[in-house]
């Protein structure tokens, strides 16, 4: 009998702490690891998550880089297949399902002070173009429509991520910048927006997948099917984004 009382209590300490320790996973955050061009969508995002979140918005390869050098994560978005691929391969995220799709236009300041009007106003000296870098996917898909457009130009930088690319247009470092059109649409009128030929023929495809070793997994894989599914398809089109559900 002594033996018996003596368990009782101890049966029903471990029972309230992993009853704690369950709550405390409940409650925790996730963390989503998004492509520069989806911060766009962040605030919208943790208004459909049952969960609070937080975000670390970078350039995808930039992400799936940190991911396989260790870092945390539970839901990762990548801003093209070939970088969600190579993190799939790597073994650091799990079942891709795709979210939407993106278009690259050409952005100028404001006012336009150098009046840009096409592609081909890119290859004057007194013209400073800011692109993404090749490695990130808004840097190859520019790469892609500047060869259908057969325009050649020698950019001023080349940023680790869109978002970069944005400042310095919206900053007037540089007087021409290739960017999503959701980053387009999010910098209002801070930027003029120029329509590109061939630019529809090389979209971005927006994918997210639960990372390998997330110890949020059930949770990051609810919000991932949300994102996929019908009732995000609204918040993508008010981005710019064309949804996948649509």
């Amino acid at each position: 009998m002594r033996f018996s009382r003596v368990l009782a209590p101890l049966a029903a300490l471990t029972a309230a702490t992993l009853l704690s320790s369950c709550a405390a996973e409940d409650d925790a955050e996730l963390l989503v690891l998004g492509a520069s061009s989806v911060r766009v969508v962040n605030d919208d995002i943790q208004t459909l998550s049952p969960v609070p979140l937080s975000f670390v918005n970078a350039g995808s390869s930039e992400l799936v880089s940190q991911l396989i050098d260790g870092s945390p994560g539970d839901l990762l978005i990548t801003a093209d297949r070939k970088t969600m691929d190579a993190a799939v391969s790597a073994g650091v995220a799990e079942n891709p399902e795709v979210l939407a799709q993106n278009t690259i236009v050409l952005v100028v300041p404001a006012g336009n002070p150098a009046g840009v009007t096409s592609l081909e106003d890119l290859s004057r000296d007194d013209v400073r173009t800011v692109v993404c870098d090749v490695q990130v996917p808004c840097g190859a898909a520019t790469q892609q429509i500047l060869a259908a457009n057969a325009v050649t130009m020698t950019p001023v930088s080349m940023e680790n991520n869109v978002a970069g690319t944005l400042g310095k247009v919206v900053s007037g470092d540089a007087d021409a910048g290739f960017v999503y059109r959701t980053d387009a649409i999010a910098a209002g009128e801070q930027v003029e927006t120029i329509d590109i030929a061939h630019a529809e023929d090389f979209p971005t495809t927006v994918i997210g997948a639960v990372v390998a070793d997330s110890a949020r997994a059930t949770q990051a894989r609810a919000l991932l099917g949300t994102l996929a599914g019908d009732d995000s398809a609204e918040m993508w089109k008010r981005h710019g984004f064309a949804p996948a559900s649509s």
